[in-house]
């Protein structure tokens, strides 16, 4: 039950960072973008993954956490899907740590969770991307939407984005482009990166999603066939009634 009441608090929180300023009006420009997940054959990038869990990793993590995905999923095979060595090397690389029984800080497992926020008022990034139904995009969008531009609000500074609601966001720009080197040699323009985080960000709120549609095509497949079958039957069994010889 705290487990659930926590998921709901998170995911609240979310809301309120990304549809909060709906009130303030102001056109909206949502990015032309599509990831490999759309429709119902879609399938998450792995590369793809990997390369959001480093963008997380060296841009995200120093405010956002993800106190509701385990370091063990990053090797789900519908996932990031690194081997059980790469998730306890990326654990010590990062130098996640836990407390223990008595409060004491050690090295955290693959069975842990990655922690909680370190910013003040940011929002943890497990369900980010279901705050809406445009989640991934809308995500990209911020991302890609900042546009140099800057003011001072009652002594806060604003950013104009044009993909936020009200066109000011007070979250400065966390991606320039070049912020990471991929390990796999990709290069890190602004827009592979938000594209990365997003698809990443994605996975970390539904990382059941390819099961889910798996399994709906393997129904909807059996009950096609259901379908024929019961209709051969039916007119084999009421054949000499309708049509009586």
């Amino acid at each position: 039950m705290k487990m659930i009441k926590a998921a709901l608090a998170s995911l609240a929180l979310a809301c309120a960072m990304t549809t909060g300023a709906f009130a303030a009006g102001g056109d909206v420009e949502h990015a032309d973008v599509e990831f490999s997940f759309e429709g119902p054959f879609g399938v998450y990038d792995r590369a793809a993954l990997q390369r959001g869990l480093q963008i997380y990793q060296g841009v995200c993590a120093g405010c956002h956490g993800m106190k509701f995905v385990a370091f063990r999923t990053l090797a789900d095979k519908n996932g990031p899907g690194l081997s059980e060595d790469q998730v306890k090397a990326f654990i010590a690389e990062a130098g996640y740590e836990v407390e223990d029984e008595s409060g004491e800080l050690i090295p955290a497992k693959t069975y842990d969770y990655f922690p909680a926020n370190k910013g003040a008022g940011a929002p943890d990034m497990s369900l980010l991307a279901k705050a809406r139904a445009d989640g991934a995009v809308h995500i990209y969008s911020i991302l890609t939407g900042y546009t140099g531009e800057e003011k001072e609000v009652a002594g806060t500074t604003l950013y104009e984005n044009k993909a936020y609601p009200g066109g000011w966001i007070n979250m400065a720009p966390p991606l320039w482009g070049d912020d990471v080197e991929y390990s796999d040699g990709t290069e890190p323009t602004l827009e592979r990166e938000a594209r990365d985080i997003s698809q990443f960000l994605m996975w970390a709120a539904e990382p059941t999603m390819i099961e889910r549609k798996q399994a709906g095509i393997r129904n909807i497949v059996f009950l096609l066939i259901f379908a024929v079958m019961l209709f051969f039957v039916n007119r084999r069994i009421w054949a000499n009634v309708k049509h009586p010889e």
